[in-house]
């Protein structure tokens, strides 16, 4: 399983193919990063010529399409195409976003397509989320309480306390800030990374949960929390408009709190 890093010069072996849109008024490039475990074949770009006036809007709609129509084995995720699922989080042109909501005409010149940074790759397009899941799983994303709940009734929350949670349950775990973020590429082992601490403070910013002791307990740690050094990659890529280092920045006020 290889791990993608962002190269310096996007040729890597010299080994790329090119497959060009004959008789096309409107044509766009795109240089694709490929990788196929089970060739034994070093990594490589394909470049692909699209007609514009052939394709949807979107660069989701030029990946169906090369994949449909030019070379089937182009592997890639994708499947709400309404920047709802995060599936197809890829980084194009230099800068993490979801296929499905980044327009073609965004994009300037020629179209560069990378895997999500720092992850280790399945295959072309499509990065292992194996470790991401299971931060997400250890800060346990799920309502905690020790009180009984109200007979027959939800645990109510005034429109106020509501209104905390805007802002961090939009977060569909594309995972597209975690990768951008330097401090996650050199210590992913034991940081938790910008999505996983919003994902966090979240459940610590709601009313109803009444864990927070114990949630602050289990992020205070050099690596799990503090690594974050507030460069702001996070807020710049996420494609639903957050911001985790402010939801990270909260937390720490809160150990701070919890000190005093």
């Amino acid at each position: 399983m290889a791990t993608f890093t962002l190269p310096k010069n996007s040729k890597i072996n010299g080994k790329g193919r090119s497959h060009r849109a004959e008789g096309a008024q409107r044509i766009k490039s795109f240089r694709i990063y490929r990788f196929d475990p089970d060739s034994g074949e070093n990594p490589r770009y394909d470049t692909f010529e699209i007609d514009l006036d052939d394709c949807g809007p979107m660069v989701l709609d030029a990946l169906i399409k090369i994949k449909n129509e030019i070379d089937p084995t182009l592997t890639f995720r994708r499947s709400c195409r309404e920047g709802i699922c995060g599936s197809c989080s890829m980084n194009m042109n230099g800068r993490n976003g979801l296929a499905c909501t980044t327009a073609m005409e965004d994009l300037d010149g020629d179209v560069r397509i990378t895997p999500l940074p720092a992850m280790h790759v399945i295959k072309d397009l499509v990065p292992d989320f194996t470790h991401f899941y299971a931060q997400y799983a250890s800060i346990k994303p799920w309502l905690q309480t020790v009180t009984p709940t109200p007979s027959g009734k939800e645990r109510l929350q005034s429109p106020e306390q509501r209104e905390r949670l805007d802002g961090l349950y939009e977060c569909i775990l594309c995972a597209c800030c975690s990768t951008a973020c330097p401090s996650y590429w050199w210590n992913a082992d034991r940081f938790l990374g910008p999505a996983v601490l919003l994902q966090a403070y979240r459940w610590l910013a709601d009313s109803r949960d009444e864990m927070t002791g114990e949630r602050l307990e289990a992020l205070e740690d050099p690596f799990r929390l503090y690594r974050c050094h507030t460069i702001m990659n996070c807020a710049n890529v996420c494609p639903k408009g957050l911001s985790p280092a402010k939801a990270i920045a909260e937390i720490k006020k809160l150990q701070v709190e919890k000190h005093a």
